[in-house]
């Protein structure tokens, strides 16, 4: 926006500073005079030895003093008002400048003001951390989008391998390699949508509504029937009535990727999966834990990175895109909600987020 270009803050704090010098040496003045004029006469009196000054003699002598004093108190006014004006600004000088550089692209610049505790201080510090939680999102979206390109090359690559093997020998293709081809752009279709799931949560573009999380839990988990049942797994589903506010799709999302990732990240035979709802003082909570190999605490706070298994990138052998507990993650700051992630103790992960009550 284009505006024209006006008095700068140093300079009208040297104009405040000098004006507000010279109307208090003017009043102090003018209180001088009205005391001077009680004690002395109107017109000439004589006396032993000469006449007594009178109010023309009191003109004469204070009207010149009182102008020297008037210009000497501007002049020091503007300098005196300059110099601590200056000093004053300093701190938002510094602040303008990180500014200018985190509009340039460089947030890894940090002002560090000295001092005490001040205004310009706390304005300082709050920049300092907003830089700080700039810098560490821009670095999430780089590598968000860096793994999200390696992850779609891949199905694509496959497609293309996949589609010049079958024009090198048109005779060849089989349904096995049509198979395949479905499969992989399945795959691709699943990655874009979740993307799509991700970004529309992040925008928090969404609708808000009273959504009740145990009738999303039975329905998450009717879906996935199926597939716990293919992988031997038990899912058990309890809890109460649980009414949170937001998007009823989004948090039908969430608890879903929940519980397929209960389901697929669980032990080989006879594992569980338990999924339950409740309602406390702070808000409406949803718990999913299951059963599996014994996890650090360390390895548990990867889990909501994109594209992560642990600390490792996740592997083709597991159904899905590898971006559900990070859409899980997203979904629920996006419902100001929180999430926790704990090992448990006798193997398997407890995932728990709570949620804002709807009541």
């Amino acid at each position: 926006m284009h505006r024209e270009r006006g008095l700068s803050a140093r300079l009208k704090l040297t104009l405040s500073y000098a004006g507000f010098l010279m109307i208090a040496g003017a009043a102090l003045l003018a209180v001088v005079w009205v005391f001077l004029l009680r004690y002395v006469p109107d017109g000439p009196i004589m006396a032993i030895g000469g006449s007594v000054p009178n109010r023309d003699d009191l003109v004469r002598a204070f009207v010149p003093a009182v102008a020297w004093a008037l210009v000497f108190l501007l002049g020091f006014g503007l300098v005196g008002g300059w110099i601590l004006s200056g000093r004053m600004l300093a701190p938002l000088t510094r602040i303008t400048r990180a500014t200018r550089l985190a509009a340039n692209g460089s947030l890894s610049h940090r002002i560090h003001l000295e001092g005490r505790n001040d205004e310009f201080r706390e304005l300082a510090d709050a920049f300092d951390a907003m830089l700080a939680r700039l810098e560490a999102h821009v670095a999430e979206q780089q590598r968000f989008a860096a793994n999200a390109s390696h992850e779609l090359r891949t199905p694509l690559a496959i497609t293309q391998t996949l589609l010049e093997v079958a024009r090198d020998h048109p005779n060849g293709v089989t349904s096995e390699l049509v198979e395949r081809l479905r499969g992989v752009n399945t795959r691709a279709i699943d990655l874009t949508e979740a993307l799509l799931v991700l970004s529309h949560a992040d925008r928090r573009s969404f609708v808000r509504e009273r959504v009740d999380l145990s009738l999303l839990a039975e329905q998450a988990t009717e879906t996935l029937l199926p597939l716990a049942e293919r992988r031997g797994i038990t899912i058990d589903t309890s809890g109460k009535v649980a009414l949170a506010l937001g998007s009823h799709a989004l948090l039908l999302q969430l608890t879903t990727n929940l519980v397929h990732n209960a389901i697929v990240h669980n032990l080989a035979e006879g594992g569980t999966v338990r999924v339950s709802t409740g309602v406390d003082r702070a808000g409406v909570t949803l718990t999913v834990e299951n059963s599996g190999e014994k996890l650090s605490p360390q390895l548990v706070s990867t889990l909501t990175e994109p594209f992560q298994r642990g600390t490792e990138r996740i592997r083709t052998d597991h159904e899905g895109v590898g971006l559900g507990l990070a859409i899980v993650k997203s979904i629920t700051q996006a419902h100001d909600g929180i999430l926790t992630l704990a090992p448990r103790a006798a193997g398997g992960l407890r995932v728990s987020v709570e949620l804002p009550s709807a009541h």
